[in-house]
C-alpha cells in the first residue's frame, strides 16, 4: 500500500476544480477558464510526483495502491493502483487535459453559466479518466467506465456542431449497449469469484478455474464492451459522428484518451482474467483488427470533412493496437501500449490544428481549402508534422510503436503482419492527399488574411510536437515502464514469445 494516496489525489483535484468552477458567482464567471487550467495543471504536477515514485524493478503487480472497503456485502472495494500500462495512460490523460482546456479557451464565446458548465464537465471527465485507468477492482472499473458517458454526452449534446443531438444520442446508445453487456459479465464473474469482501479485486479474479463455455461467454461480454469503446469494426459507426460534432477539445479527449479504455480493458481484463478464451478468440479478433486497419484507412481517403477523416484514421490505428495486443508477443503488446500513448498525442494535434483551420475558414470541408500554406505557414507546418506523425514517419513517436506491433505480429502471425502493412501505405495516401488538397496550390482568395498561429495556440501545439520528437527518438524510458507489466500479462495468459527461427545451410546444419 502507498503511504500517500497519490492516485486518489490526482483524481480529486480536477473534481474539486469542477465544483469550484460550477459554483462560481456570476461576477467571477470570466475566471472559469483560468481556474480550470490551474486545477488541471495541479493534477499534472501531482501525477508527475506519482510517476517518480514508480519503481520499474518492483515485483508488485500494482504500485501506489490504495484499498478501502466500499460495498463489502457484494465484495466491492475502492481499490486503485497502477502498473506500467495504467501509469502511462494516466500520464497521457493528465497531459492532454490542460492542453485541451487551453485549446477550448474560446469554444464557448459567451462568458457565463455555459462557460462554467463546459469547463466543469471537462474537469469531471478528467477525474473519470484517471479513475478508470487506476481502478483495480472490476466493479469500480465498471463504475468509472459508465460514468465517463455522462460528461461526454453533455459536452457533445450541448456544445457540439449542428448534428450534435444525433451524435450524442448515437454515442450514448452504443456505449450503453456495450456497458449493459459488460455489466452482466461483471456480475457473472463476481458470482464465480472467491467470495468475501474483496471478491471483485483483479488480483483475486485472476487465475480462476472456469468451465470453458463460461470463460468464453464472460470473455465475449467484456470484449464486446471494449470493442465498442475502442472502436473496432463493425461497432465503430458512432465514432465519426461523435468526433465530427463534438467540440474539438472534447474530440481530442474522446479519441485520444477515452477510446483507449477499450484497448486498455482488453489487455487489463480480457487477457489475464480469461486466458484460454483469449487464445480461443485470437484468430477472430485478428481478422477484425485487420478489417479495421484497412477499412478505416480506405474510408478516410474518401472523406471530404476533415474531422471525419481524422476519426476514420483512428479506426485504422486502433486496429493496429488490437492486433498487437492479440499477437500474444511481448513486442506486440509493448508496441500496442506505446501506440496508445503516441496515438493520443498525434490525434490530438490533428484534431486541434484542423479545428484552428476550421475556425479561420468557417468550414470543415476539405474542398473549401487550398493554398493555405501561403497564408498561414506556421499552421500549415504544424499540420504537416502532425500528419507525418500520424502516418508513422521514422523519427516521430508513432513509428517505433507501429514497428513493434508489426514485428510482434510477424513473430506469430506472418500473414496478418503482411496484410497490416497495407495500412501504412494507405496512411500515406490519406494524410498526404489531405495536406495537398488543403495546404498546397495557389494562394486562396479570401476576404481578409487569416491569422497564423496565435500565442495561445503555440502553447497548445508545443507540448504535442515535443512529445512527437522526444518519444520518436528516445522511447526507452516509457518502454522501461511498460515492459514489466507486459511480461506479467504474458505470464498470466500462459504464453511466451516464439523461439527465433534460424536459417539452415544446404547440408542441414544451422547457419
Amino acid at each position: 500500500m502507498s503511504s500517500f494516496p497519490w492516485l486518489t489525489t490526482i483524481g480529486l483535484i480536477p473534481l474539486i476544480g469542477a465544483a469550484v468552477v460550477a459554483l462560481l458567482p456570476a461576477s467571477l464567471a470570466g475566471r472559469a477558464r483560468q481556474i480550470s487550467l490551474g486545477f488541471s495543471l495541479a493534477a499534472l504536477v501531482v501525477a508527475i510526483g506519482a510517476a517518480l515514485q514508480f519503481n520499474t524493478s518492483s515485483n508488485q503487480q500494482f504500485q501506489l495502491s490504495e484499498q478501502h472497503s466500499w460495498i463489502p456485502q457484494f465484495g466491492v472495494s475502492y481499490a486503485v493502483g497502477v502498473d506500467g500500462i495504467a501509469l502511462v495512460l494516466i500520464m497521457l490523460s493528465v497531459i492532454l487535459a490542460p492542453v485541451c482546456i487551453l485549446a477550448a479557451w474560446n469554444d464557448v464565446p459567451e462568458v457565463g453559466r455555459r462557460t462554467q458548465n463546459y469547463f466543469a464537465l471537462m474537469l469531471v471527465l478528467e477525474t473519470f479518466m484517471v479513475g478508470v485507468f487506476a481502478a483495480t477492482d472490476v466493479f469500480l472499473f465498471y463504475v468509472f467506465f459508465e460514468a465517463m458517458l455522462i460528461p461526454v454526452y453533455f459536452l457533445i449534446g450541448s456544445f457540439g456542431g449542428p448534428q450534435r443531438q444525433y451524435a450524442a444520442v448515437k454515442f450514448l446508445l452504443f456505449s450503453l449497449l456495450g456497458g449493459l453487456v459488460m455489466l452482466v459479465a461483471v456480475i457473472a464473474l463476481g458470482l464465480h469469484g472467491p467470495g468475501g469482501p474483496e471478491d471483485f479485486l483483479v488480483t483475486n479474479l485472476t487465475g480462476l478455474h472456469l468451465a470453458p463455455t463460461t470463460e468464453r461467454l464472460l470473455f465475449l461480454g467484456f470484449f464486446f464492451a471494449f470493442a465498442v469503446k475502442a472502436p473496432m469494426f463493425p461497432v465503430h459507426t458512432w465514432l465519426p459522428d461523435a468526433a465530427a460534432e463534438a467540440p474539438p477539445a472534447t474530440s481530442v479527449l474522446l479519441v485520444g484518451v477515452l477510446d483507449k479504455v477499450g484497448t486498455f480493458g482488453m489487455i487489463r481484463f480480457c487477457l489475464p482474467l480469461f486466458p484460454e478464451a483469449s487464445k480461443w478468440a485470437t484468430p477472430a479478433v485478428i481478422v477484425l483488427a485487420l478489417i479495421s486497419i484497412v477499412y478505416g484507412a480506405l474510408l478516410a481517403i474518401g472523406q471530404t470533412d476533415v474531422m471525419r477523416l481524422i476519426a476514420f484514421t483512428s479506426i485504422s490505428h486502433f486496429g493496429f493496437i488490437v492486433l498487437g495486443i492479440f499477437a500474444m508477443t511481448s513486442a506486440g503488446q509493448s508496441g500496442s501500449t506505446l501506440y496508445m500513448v503516441n496515438h493520443g498525442f498525434s490525434t490530438a494535434a490533428l484534431f486541434l490544428v484542423a479545428a484552428m483551420l476550421a475556425g479561420r475558414r468557417g468550414s470543415r470541408r476539405i474542398p473549401d481549402y487550398g493554398g493555405w500554406q501561403r497564408v498561414t505557414p506556421l499552421l500549415a507546418g504544424v499540420f504537416l508534422v502532425a500528419g507525418l506523425s500520424s502516418l508513422a514517419l521514422p523519427g516521430l513517436a508513432p513509428f517505433i510503436s507501429e514497428f513493434l506491433v508489426l514485428v510482434g505480429t510477424f513473430q506469430r502471425y506472418k500473414v496478418a503482419a503482411i496484410i497490416a502493412t497495407t495500412g501504412i501505405i494507405l496512411a500515406a495516401l490519406y494524410i498526404l492527399l489531405m495536406y495537398q488538397r488543403m495546404m498546397t496550390g495557389p494562394k486562396p482568395e479570401l476576404a481578409e488574411r487569416p491569422a497564423d498561429l496565435t500565442r495561445r495556440e503555440k502553447w497548445v501545439v508545443a507540448p504535442l510536437i515535443a512529445a512527437f520528437i522526444v518519444l520518436g527518438f528516445y522511447p526507452k524510458p516509457v518502454l522501461d515502464v511498460i515492459n514489466p507489466a507486459v511480461q506479467t500479462t504474458m505470464q498470466q495468459v500462459g504464453v511466451t514469445d516464439p523461439a527465433p527461427t534460424h536459417g539452415t545451410a544446404a547440408d542441414g546444419s544451422a547457419k
